[in-house]
């Protein structure tokens, strides 16, 4: 069960936008690097309610993948997407690659996160 132990003691200390920020591809030989972030509304009465099951994404199913991305869609505050190119990997390496597609996505964040997880 998702609970928001980090995210309240962060509250109570006055960040307000707490995100949450994650890689995928990065452990592939070829192809893109992609970062996503999510700012949940976690003064939101059953938020550890509507997300339990939630997990890493390679211990879930396409399918729950899929309900999961939908409903985060629909309760997040700000969500975000961004990418690194099979290029730009070759170009920068993957970690470069990676702090380049994470760059993005916050970027994309509005509200702007005044904290990363």
């Amino acid at each position: 069960m998702p609970h928001l132990l980090k995210e309240n003691a962060l509250r109570k200390q006055g960040f307000r936008f707490i995100a949450g920020l994650d890689e995928a591809g990065r452990g592939a030989w070829a192809g893109p690097v992609v970062a996503a972030a999510v700012i949940l509304p976690i003064n939101r009465p059953n938020l550890t309610t509507e997300l339990a099951g939630l997990d890493d994404s390679k211990r879930l199913s396409a399918k729950r993948r899929t309900y999961y991305f939908e409903k985060i869609g629909q309760i997040a505050q700000a969500f975000s997407v961004g990418l690194a190119s099979a290029e730009e990997v070759d170009t920068l390496n993957v970690v470069g690659a990676t702090r380049l597609a994470m760059q993005r996505t916050i970027a994309g964040l509005n509200p702007a996160p005044d904290f990363l997880l």
